[in-house]
């Protein structure tokens, strides 16, 4: 809860804690690809929320003592396996299906579950006795009511009645009556009200009062001997309650994260094995009116620095933030392609430590709070205004050396900062990041954008102003700050931004160095090998050649004509075996650079005997036979890449259910694409009905699709109208 409040996710969270059936930690046991997995086949469904459970941790420790529950406890048990009866009945797929369907409930539990009504009340048909108090309760209270009634009407009592109500006073009907009324009604008296007046309980209804406590009393000693033989059962039955206990809070964290996600509009983020963060379109869900964040932080350190009040600390928790709800697979608001690595421990090094009971100074905490990074690995930090407390000359060369040290560990660190010096001194290093938050001069505001790769100024003499203080002020400090200092951090700015400019055009022209230096060596192997080959044959030409002619002088020494035709038969045979071989034909390949006909082109995919390339920005499919392996390969555009692979496990079904019609569209014209490629002569998209907006955008995209010969509506075994039939 500390670490959500530093993160300023508390309200964000309480909201998701209220999709929760009961109360529970976010914290999913087990393995996070597993649940990520359940999460997404739970999306495409549709399915009841689960009802509000108690937690039942007590109740098992009581059955465990063999001890009797109450039947407010045991229908918490029966609410469980009522859901659960439901989920398997909905008939999941894949592993979410399997799990279910594993979930074995015992006979004697299905027909507790038959003793209980809806609300929770025992049915009286399961026992004769409570039929026949049931019939007597009812017919008790019939006679009370026709009673008070009576004496409502009564002549004798008109007089000293204050209203013609029934009035329940402590869990007792009664009247309420002026003073004297004992001179007509014999009463007990069980109240006063605030007039004065009397609430009386007449003797007549005390009698049926006593024999109605009678009755319930039975019906409470029939109830306690259903809890007992109950409480037995679930005895023998307990490892299955902690089993379905359990189960309950695992579907209830996939469910409420879905239907939270589904109603906010957000997305779960599965976390990657590595410690790289790259966030698209990331907003922090506490601010109001949010401007999406997209930031790549893929190195050790990050340093933010810039304008006040531009967005630096916001930026650090949304860091944080992501971090944290990846790792608990909690919906958030971001592109779903966002990168978002795996951390053992996240924390945020953000409050003032400053304490005055425990003798802390503000350095001294931040000191304390650093000292203890050096024994831990794996953790992602984020610290905010890392200067905090301390003259800044010294601070900027320890934390210099600090961070340092901490870059040797399995430690990725967030800070933001006003220290030019600091980032300056840091910005050399190839694992740090820079990112400076922007201000717009001309507005004189900060835009809360984000750029990388630069030391920012922090607009002190801007902000100050535009927070309230006097222009003469402000005028005055930028006098006496002078020209000279201004300029001082113009240059490190500038120059922190073109050394790193420096290094990256360095590092790629490495790259390329490496890239050409690679390929040299390939193409010297590969001349090496063909002189190699040329001398083989060479050699191997003349060993035949010799042979040829050694037969034929043999054939003119020859006798015999028999033997003078056998010699030159050999001969004959033996320069037959001298011609080159052709050359096999080359097996061309997806992604093979080709020539058809007249055209250039790329290999997109092969089925059989013909082929799909990509020539001239059009798609073609074309015979094997008719392509040529091109000589030069087709020159690449620099503005886009294309790869073309086929997918490793395609479905002939598309699920759209929950998104958005431009998500919908892009997800259908990539399905389509991977069913041609797979070779699909027939797929099935699923919109649901709903308004029909998203039904009416597949259609049309389908209408103008070049490669969908029809489409119609789906069987009603398939889905009906919330289902489309493609042909392909």
């Amino acid at each position: 809860m500390d670490l959500e409040k530093k993160l300023d996710l508390t309200d964000f969270l309480d909201q998701l804690r209220d999709f929760f059936a009961r109360p529970k930690p976010l914290a999913m046991e087990g393995d996070v690809h597993i649940h990520y997995e359940f999460l997404m086949q739970l999306w495409s469904c549709t399915f009841k929320e689960p009802p509000k459970v108690q937690c039942l941790d007590e109740a098992l420790m009581r059955l465990k003592k063999q001890g009797v529950l109450t039947l407010s406890e045991i229908f918490e048990f029966v609410k469980i396996v009522r859901y659960f009866t439901y989920l398997k009945s909905l008939a999941f797929e894949g592993n979410m299906g399997e799990w279910l369907q594993s979930i074995e409930i015992p006979e004697e539990i299905t027909q507790i579950d038959g003793y209980f009504d809806e609300k929770g009340n025992i049915k009286s048909e399961i026992d004769e006795r409570l039929v026949v108090l049931e019939n007597a309760l009812s017919h008790t209270k019939t006679q009370i009511r026709q009673k008070l009634q009576a004496l409502i009407n009564a002549k004798k009592l008109q007089s000293y009645l204050v209203d013609r109500q029934i009035h329940f006073v402590g869990g007792e009907e009664a009247l309420l009556v002026r003073g004297g009324f004992n001179h007509v009604l014999k009463a007990t008296v069980i109240g006063r009200s605030s007039g004065g007046f009397f609430y009386v309980l007449p003797q007549d209804i005390k009698e049926l009062k006593s024999k109605e406590a009678d009755l319930l009393s039975q019906v409470e000693e029939i109830h306690y001997e259903i809890q007992k033989s109950i409480s037995t059962k679930f005895h023998k039955y307990l490892k299955f309650l902690h089993f379905i206990n359990r189960a309950f809070d695992r579907f209830d964290h996939y469910q409420a994260r879905v239907r939270f996600a589904k109603a906010k509009n957000l997305h779960i983020i599965l976390p990657k094995n590595d410690n790289k963060i790259i966030l698209k379109s990331f907003a922090h869900p506490a601010i109001v009116y949010p401007k999406p964040v997209d930031l790549v932080f893929d190195k050790k350190v990050l340093i933010i620095t810039g304008v006040n009040a531009g967005g630096k600390t916001m930026l650090l928790k949304s860091i944080l933030a992501s971090a944290y709800m990846a790792k608990y697979l909690i919906p958030m608001q971001c592109d779903p392609k966002s990168h978002i690595g795996r951390f053992k421990e996240i924390l945020p090094i953000i409050e003032d430590p400053q304490n005055v009971k425990n003798d802390i100074s503000t350095f001294a905490g931040r000191m304390l709070e650093f000292s203890r990074l050096f024994s831990k690995n794996h953790l992602l930090v984020g610290v905010d205004e890392i200067e905090l407390g301390t003259d800044s000359d010294e601070a900027a060369t320890l934390f210099k050396v600090i961070i340092e040290e901490l870059m040797k560990k399995d430690i990725k660190i967030a800070i933001t900062t006003h220290h030019k010096r600091l980032a300056s001194l840091m910005a050399a290093h190839e694992d740090v990041e820079l990112v400076a938050a922007m201000y717009d001069e001309e507005k004189g505001v900060p835009t809360y954008e984000f750029l990388q790769g630069i030391i920012g100024k922090s607009y002190a003499f801007e902000t100050a102003r535009r927070y309230g203080i006097p222009l003469g002020i402000v005028q005055r400090a930028k006098k006496e700050y002078g020209e000279d200092q201004e300029k001082l951090s113009e240059l490190i700015e500038r120059g922190s931004e073109l050394e790193r400019a420096l290094k990256e055009k360095n590092q790629k022209l490495n790259l390329e160095l490496s890239r050409v230096t690679r390929e040299r060596m390939l193409l010297q192997e590969e001349r090496e090998k063909f002189h190699e080959m040329l001398k083989s044959e060479k050699r191997k030409l003349e060993q035949i050649y010799q042979e040829a002619v050694s037969e034929a002088k043999k054939a003119l020494r020859a006798k015999e004509e028999k033997e003078l035709h056998r010699h030159l038969t050999k001969a004959s045979q033996i320069a037959k075996s001298a011609k080159l071989k052709e050359k096999e034909p080359e097996e061309l390949k997806v992604g093979d650079s080709v020539k058809y006909r007249k055209t250039r082109g790329v290999i997109l995919s092969i089925r059989g005997k013909e082929a799909m390339i990509e020539a001239d920005g059009m798609k073609l499919r074309v015979p094997l036979s008719e392509l040529k392996r091109s000589s030069m390969p087709q020159k690449k555009k620099s503005a886009s890449k294309v790869h073309v692979s086929k997918p490793k496990a395609l479905s002939v079904k598309l699920d759209l259910h929950g998104l958005r019609v431009e998500e919908a569209l892009e997800k259908t014209d990539k399905f389509l694409s991977d069913a041609l490629v797979a070779g699909f002569d027939e797929v099935l998209i699923y919109h649901g009905v709903g308004s029909g907006k998203l039904a009416r955008a597949v259609r049309e995209f389908l209408k103008n699709h070049p490669r969908v010969v029809s489409y119609e509506d789906a069987p009603p075994q398939m889905g009906g109208f919330g289902a489309t039939v493609v042909k392909l």
